[in-house]
């Protein structure tokens, strides 16, 4: 099953789980009395904050597919099939980190670059710096005409 259906899947079950959270949220305030309400209002505003989270991350998924698209049409997609693998499937750490010393070089040499930036957020995916990579791919996304 593909990344893309997996996320379909799971925004549908979200979308009823927040559907659920409402109906709850409207039975604390047809009860009527202040604590039910206080507690509607609090169960109202996980949805509402857990459908911003969604849309933002969903959001910033459509945009990198985007991104990604542009530089594979142009032939800039940085290639990892070369590098070692451990047995898990990781690729191996010193690798990695080699690999991201050249990706580094190369955003240091062409800093307004959202191309380099973007290798650069791929190199520090494969390192296994998650947060970091996508801190990364929002620097590529704001440079990005």
């Amino acid at each position: 099953m593909s990344a893309r259906t997996v996320s379909l899947i799971l925004t549908a079950v979200l979308v009823l789980y927040f559907v659920l959270l409402g109906g709850r949220a409207v039975a604390l305030f047809r009860d009527g009395s202040p604590l039910a309400v206080a507690f509607g209002v609090g169960v109202l505003l996980l949805p509402i904050v857990g459908a911003w989270v969604a849309w933002s991350t969903i959001r910033f998924g459509m945009r990198t597919s985007e991104l990604g698209k542009r530089l594979q049409a142009e032939g800039g997609l940085p290639d990892t099939s070369d590098l070692p693998r451990m047995p898990s499937g990781r690729v191996d750490r010193a690798a990695a980190d080699a690999w991201f010393e050249e990706r580094r070089a190369e955003v240091e040499a062409s800093p307004d670059d959202w191309r380099c930036w973007y290798r650069l957020a791929v190199a520090y995916d494969v390192a296994g710096d998650r947060g970091r990579a996508r801190e990364t791919m929002r620097k590529a996304l704001d440079l990005a005409p």
